[in-house]
């Protein structure tokens, strides 16, 4: 009898043992946010059927606008995308050295250009991207139908191997903010360095261009009817993710300088186009030091990016000196205490990672606490520097010494 009320209460013990200790789990998993989902696999980006950026109507057009224009259209003729941007010309000198270059300029064929971007605007859910660069495809590398096919992805038919690695480079880029060894091997052997940084810079930047129009509420021009097929149902299947790289696929320079600086150094004709588009956030941006390492410490824990959050914690963003707190930054937008406009950022940040949008309610709290033009920044610095995560990840950009790795908060 009293071996059996031992047993009882020893049975008790070890459940309540057992209680406490999921209680102690489920409390962490509470204060110290786990890393968010990731973006939806099955369900397709959408965007605002109305502008939430009004286009710049021509009458409003200042000389300054004009030679943006003549700049990077060639003819002086804006679409929607454009005169979107242009409410804030500073921005249209960030993004499109970068968009001129992947689309006219960069080394790979047009038609691998075009594959590319197709793709990552089916994947992003970008009305706009797509309604423009199928018009401009059709004119010379692809048919309608396989416009289609770039829709149904790498399975589809059409597509010879190498294109198959494009479509599948694409979809592993969005999803897993980097690439599978085995997917770069298969590029490496059919492309060298140059292109194989433009495939990838490809793929991101136009990432980038989605996040800021879907989030604008930028809509088709009336003259490119293409649209999203609507047809195709929305299922991107790719490999796990896999662990951070040890060793560095695209080797950096040797010489002075941060280690990211020397990897894009590898490729001139990319990295200058590509520094503007930062220098848009880093030297020409009014938001605050403060509110700027929030939103890039929190899209490099999004995606992952061990390198970019060093930096960003150490001797680039020198986060703790603006009065960031990095571990706060991890824990995310629900844990306990997080300031007001702290969480709003952090909002920002995780709904355009996972829905490469933002919602009504979050763009609403953005404009009530900003100009326009600092509202459309917010947006612009998650948007480029998931990009640079991207880049990071898939080019295996290593950590330098000194440099301070994740917090333990998941």
């Amino acid at each position: 009898m009293k071996g059996a009320y031992i047993m009882s209460v020893t049975k008790c013990l070890i459940a309540l043992c057992t209680i406490a200790l999921i209680a102690s789990q489920t409390l962490t998993a509470v204060t110290a946010q786990a890393l968010p989902d990731p973006p939806r696999s099955d369900r397709q980006p959408s965007s605002p059927s109305t502008p939430r950026v009004m286009p710049l109507p021509e009458s409003e057009w200042t000389a300054v606008h004009r030679d943006l224009i003549t700049k990077y259209t060639g003819d002086g003729q804006a679409d929607n995308q454009l005169r979107t941007l242009l409410n804030v010309p500073a921005i249209v000198e960030g993004l499109m050295p970068l968009t001129v270059y992947l689309l006219e300029d960069s080394e790979l064929s047009p038609r691998e250009r075009h594959l590319l971007i197709l793709r990552t605007a089916w994947l992003t859910g970008s009305q706009p991207i797509w309604a423009t660069q199928a018009a401009r495809a059709r004119t010379s590398v692809f048919t309608s139908e396989q416009i289609q096919h770039i829709a149904e992805g790498p399975s589809a038919p059409s597509w010879s191997r190498t294109e198959q690695t494009l479509l599948e480079t694409a979809d592993q880029l969005f999803l897993n903010s980097s690439v599978t060894d085995e997917t770069w091997t298969a590029l490496s052997a059919h492309y060298n360095l140059f292109r194989l940084m433009e495939i990838v810079e490809t793929v991101n930047h136009f990432t980038v261009l989605a996040m800021i129009y879907n989030s604008f509420g930028v809509q088709p021009d009336s003259d490119t009817p293409d649209r999203l097929p609507s047809n195709v149902p929305y299922q991107i299947i790719v490999p796990k993710r896999e662990p951070w790289l040890t060793e560095a696929r695209v080797l950096p320079l040797e010489g002075d300088g941060i280690a990211v600086s020397r990897t894009f150094g590898q490729h001139p004709n990319l990295a200058q186009p590509r520094s503007r588009r930062a220098n848009f956030i880093n030297r020409v941006s009014n938001l605050t030091p403060h509110d700027r390492e929030i939103l890039i410490l929190r899209i490099g824990w999004d995606c992952q990016a061990v390198y970019e959050w060093a930096k960003h914690v150490g001797t680039v963003g020198r986060a703790r000196d603006h009065g960031v707190d990095p571990t706060a930054v991890a824990e995310g937008p629900n844990a306990s205490n997080v300031p007001e406009l702290n969480a709003l950022l952090l909002r920002t940040v995780d709904e355009l990672y996972q829905n490469t949008s933002i919602s009504d309610a979050t763009w609403d709290a953005l404009t009530a606490e900003y100009t326009l033009a600092d509202a459309m920044s917010a947006v612009y610095t998650p948007s480029s520097y998931r990009a640079t995560s991207m880049s990071l990840n898939t080019y295996g950009v290593q950590l330098e010494a000194g440099d301070e790795s994740f917090p333990d908060v998941r």
